[in-house]
Order: C-alpha cells, then structure tokens, then sequence
C-alpha cells in the first residue's frame, strides 16, 4: 500500500524536475520593455537565437505597445546577424508596413535593401539579389535623399552595377571565345550602353572593335563595309569618352586593321560599281 502510494508522488518529482532542466537557461521577463532590454543585453553578448526569442516576446503584449517597433526591427538584425538575410529582408519590409510613420522606417529601407546586397554573389552567378538590391536602394535614395547614408547607398549601387556590367563583358567573351560574333557584338555594345558609367565600359567597346572587326572578315563581300564601319565607330566612341582607358593602345591597333580593311574593301566594291556601269553602256 505504500509502495502505491510513493509511486505517483516519486513519478511526479521526477517530471517536475526534468521539466525544470528543460526550461534553464530560458531568460525570463516581466512585460515588453523587460524583454527588449534583456533582448539587447543578448545581441551585445552575441547570443542571436535567444535575442530573437526575447524580442518577439515583445509582440505578446501587442504590436502596437510601445517597444514593439524597436523590438521588431531589432529583430530583423538579429536574424542577419545569423547570416539569415532574406529572412531579415522579410522583417525589415514587415517594418515598414506595420509602423509607417516611426522615425526608423528610413533605416529599416536601407536594411532592407542591404539585406539584398549581402546575398549578392560573385558575378558569374545569378544576379536577382543584386538588382534587388539597386532598386531598393534607388527607392531609399529617392525617398529620403538627405539622409546620412545615402552616399553609402549610392556607393553600393555602384559597386552592384559594375558586377553587372562584369557579367554582361563576361557572356560578350564567351561569344567570342565561341566565335560567335554577330552575339558577341550585340553583347559587347549592351554591356557598354546598359553600364557606361561601369569599370568595364572601355573593355566592353574594345570588344566590341575587336568582334565587329572578325564578324566583318567572316561576312559576305555586301555587309562587310558596314561591319567594319561599326568597329570604327566604337573605336571613337573609345577615344571620345575615355581618353585615358590604358586600352588605347590595342583600340589603336585594332582601327587601323578596320580602316584598312574598310578602305580595300570600299575599293572592291568601287571597282564593281564601274564594271557594272561599263557592262551597261556596252549593251547599250
């Protein structure tokens, strides 16, 4: 009879402890501003995962209580922190929609848009996050363009388009490498008139010289003239808009091949146009 009776009372100490291990190291709070500052107390000790429990602990008094906005945007550091960035892309857009007129929803833009940059990957990969990125960080610009970090969105846009304009030189090479020259020229000439104010502006018009120069040797005799007219004109667009690009010298090279080539070819075509009118007279 004892033995029944000490069972319940054992099992139920031995529940009751192990629930108490389970739940340690559990912080705990007394209301929403308890629970933010115990949130920031863990993003300065670095403990992301428990910082995002105590800062949506906040939401359980309401969104509207008064250190939800700031819990919910601290939130969405914490997740990048975390290397989770579309997630805190998805939090800071949260943000901006719930608390419209709060004083951070510049910021929380901009965070936003730099959560697209961190994805950002190297050039030869897909590029979404990166235009992404630019046309969020556009938006900010142009919605708030005094704000202190505007130059910094500005630089990051430009770092962003001069990998695109990388990836676009980089398909125009492999055109050509595959001696597919009519794309390679069309590719070449996008690149420089999508990213012109890009690093990669002056190599994309000399590829276009180079690839119009070989697409025109490959043409028939009829197109030839206009081909090698093309490469001349990227040469002086070259020479016009970057006179100090250290591609000069080869730009050189390569118009005096597509002058010479232009000139005989001129001359051919000339010959035959004389020929033809002498034909005519003949049999007249």
């Amino acid at each position: 009879m004892r033995f029944s009776v000490l069972v319940p009372v054992l099992l139920f100490a031995f529940f009751g402890a192990f629930v108490g291990c389970s739940g340690s190291g559990q912080i705990t709070y007394e209301g929403p501003e308890d629970a933010y500052k115990k949130g920031m107390t863990q993003m300065e000790e670095e403990d992301y995962q428990q910082a995002i429990r105590l800062f949506r602990a906040v939401f359980e008094y309401g969104r509207g209580n008064e250190w939800a906005p700031k819990a919910r945007f601290k939130l969405a550091m914490a997740q990048r922190k975390l290397g989770k960035h579309l997630v805190a892309a998805n939090e800071f857009k949260r943000f901006t929609q719930l608390y419209r007129n709060n004083e951070l929803i510049p910021r929380a833009e901009f965070e936003r848009a730099n959560s697209y940059y961190l994805r950002s990957p190297m050039y030869r990969l897909d590029q979404s996050d990166s235009r992404e990125a630019i046309s969020l960080f556009r938006l900010f610009v142009d919605r708030h363009p005094n704000h202190e970090l505007v130059p910094e969105a500005k630089e990051k846009v430009n770092e962003l388009r001069a990998k695109l304009a990388r990836k676009k030189y980089a398909a125009g090479q492999l055109y050509e490498r595959r001696e597919m020259w009519k794309a390679a020229t069309t590719v070449y000439e996008g690149a420089f008139d999508q990213y012109p104010d890009t690093p990669w502006a002056d190599d994309a018009l000399l590829g276009a010289v180079r690839t119009y120069i070989r697409f025109a040797d490959r043409s028939v005799q009829e197109k030839r003239a206009d081909r090698y007219q093309k490469a001349i004109e990227n040469y002086n667009r070259l020479t016009q808009l970057f006179p100090e690009s250290d591609l000069l010298n080869k730009a050189e090279s390569l118009y005096s091949e597509a002058r010479r080539k232009l000139d005989r070819v001129q001359a051919r075509d000339g010959e035959q146009s004389l020929a033809q009118e002498d034909t005519s007279r003949g049999s007249n």
